[in-house]
């Protein structure tokens, strides 16, 4: 077995036990084998010098990155005051069930090489964009081959094709489309959210979300981000993993998500995209929430795969500190995909690491839009 020792940390964050000084790693088929000072590093088979700070890959636990088609306008019209309600999502449903797989297929590749670049390890890919059976098979297969976390999102919104029609279609997601899509998922998701004429109620959602767990898979919800909603606290009533957006809480959502193991998901780049209130992470955080950041990388609210670019945002706009935001964009979201052997440094766990050219992660939130994040090994 060969191990390859890294030294020349500056800073190294592992969200697990403190950093000794003049830290160093060794890394062992893809395992990290050992941690300590390096004087007392034991003898590898190839020596890495880090020179910058080493810390736990991001972990993107929300984005939909299988899709054509291009909303940009769609984009200038909002910075211009149009407001958003999720019907563009028929735009990049008409445009995907047009391409071909192989047309996919390198869309996803090209999209995962740009958010691995910025240090992104693991992440959560999403249908959606299909909204019928054979399209939504198909966009789960093809994120399949890019990760493990796969979600079935047939419940995005109701396709043109059936808006006269939404218990029809309800009957379709809960029944043949997810018997076919629940093979190749994890997960099954929903946008709750009934501020849109587009996606779905409370109740809708409730029926969509115990079909999936029926057919054996997790849940996550989409909830609460145009306006207020049930869509939080119907997350935590069914053990969803997370609920993600959360931008419009009362206190009794808060509180419900403090009792719970659901992880609020924040998505800031959303907010930056629309236009929209950002949510209030500090009043999460401080309520004891467990709170993850991801980018939501899709077509219409927000094209970026940038997870040190969130961390800045959340910085910014949110209300964390530095060491917060990168605790949300690493070990939150391995927690809100309820992998304990991700978003930490940990002997014996996997060794998805990111290095910053930067002294300190402070420099995250400190240099916005500066390529500092990329992968170490």
């Amino acid at each position: 077995m060969s191990a390859t020792l890294i030294t020349g940390i500056t800073e190294l964050i592992t969200n697990d036990q403190p950093a000794p000084a003049d830290p160093a790693l060794i890394v062992s088929e893809g395992i990290v084998a050992w941690i300590g000072p390096a004087a007392d590093a034991p003898p590898a088979d190839s020596r890495i010098d880090a020179d910058g700070t080493v810390l736990p890959a991001f972990v993107d636990s929300h984005s939909h990155l299988v899709f054509d088609g291009d909303r940009s306008a769609e984009f200038a019209a909002r910075m211009t005051g149009r407001r958003y309600d999720g019907g563009g999502i028929a735009t990049t449903v008409e445009a995907t069930r047009s391409a071909d797989d192989d047309r996919l297929r390198e869309l996803v590749a090209a999209r995962v090489a740009e958010l691995r670049a910025q240090g992104t390890g693991v992440i959560e890919i999403k249908s959606g964009y299909g909204l019928n059976t054979p399209d939504e098979v198909r966009a789960l297969r093809i994120a399949a081959e890019f990760t493990t976390e796969t979600t079935f999102l047939g419940a995005h919104v109701v396709p043109a094709e059936y808006a006269g029609d939404r218990a029809g279609y309800l009957d379709l997601v809960r029944g043949p489309m997810l018997e076919r899509a629940a093979p190749h998922a994890r997960w099954i998701d929903v946008f709750c959210e009934p501020n849109s004429p587009h996606a779905f109620d409370g109740e809708e959602s409730r029926a969509i979300l115990t079909a999936g767990r029926d057919a054996g898979l997790e849940l996550r919800v989409h909830g609460n981000q145009l306006g207020p909603g049930p869509g939080v606290r119907l997350a935590v009533e069914l053990g969803a993993a997370s609920v993600d957006h959360c931008t419009f809480l009362d206190d009794a959502d808060v509180d419900a998500l403090a009792g719970s193991s659901t992880v609020a998901t924040l998505l800031p780049g959303v907010e930056f995209s629309t236009r929209s209130p950002y949510p209030d992470a500090r009043r999460l955080l401080d309520a004891g929430v467990t709170i993850a950041l991801a980018t939501d990388c899709n077509p219409g609210t927000c094209y970026s795969t940038s997870m040190p670019f969130m961390i800045a945002m959340a910085v910014r706009e949110m209300g964390l500190t530095p060491t917060e935001a990168l605790w949300a964009a690493t070990r939150g979201g391995a927690l809100a995909l309820r992998r304990d052997d991700l978003g930490r440094i940990r002997v014996g766990d996997p060794a998805y690491l990111t290095v910053l050219d930067a002294p300190n992660h402070l420099h995250l939130a400190y240099r916005p839009g500066v390529p500092l994040a990329r992968p170490l090994l």
